[in-house]
């Protein structure tokens, strides 16, 4: 007889293969490198400042970030969201990790998910394999270009 109380996941995306972690907080930024590797992502790379994750983008687009928007060299780490967001309707995915998210302007807090900390890697991991959601004027531009 089967077991009916098992209960099987939804089916879900798969992860991204590259995320860049901006993060000022060592130990937290090797937490959820950690995790992403253990999930699967295989490309992980931390970048504690704006000025080295502004190099990474340069070097290679990432498919998501998680960036920490209180950063110890500027205060408006959602300055590289803005930047991102001119890559066009293929920008990468933007999780943006806080511990004050009403400091986030609410148009900036728009362009991706935000998740206050503490929070659980599972729950950041779980997020990623979320089928990225597109915006209107994404939509629009890939309709028009």
């Amino acid at each position: 007889m089967a077991n009916t109380s098992a209960r099987t996941k939804p089916a879900t995306a798969a992860l991204p293969k590259r995320v860049l972690i901006v993060e000022d907080d060592a130990v937290l930024g090797l937490s959820l490198e950690q995790a992403l590797e253990d999930a699967g992502v295989r490309d992980v790379e931390i970048c504690a400042s704006t000025e080295a994750a502004l190099a990474a983008l340069r070097r290679e687009r990432p498919d998501a970030i998680v960036l920490d928007v209180h950063l110890a060299d500027r205060d408006d780490g959602w300055a590289i969201a803005e930047i991102v967001r001119t890559l066009g309707p293929d920008s990468p995915r933007i999780v943006f990790s806080t511990g004050m998210p009403q400091d986030i302007p609410e148009d900036i807090a728009e362009m991706g998910c935000v998740l206050a900390k503490p929070y659980d890697t599972d729950t950041l991991v779980d997020i990623l394999r979320e089928p990225k959601r597109r915006g209107l004027i994404s939509r629009l531009r890939g309709k028009l270009g």
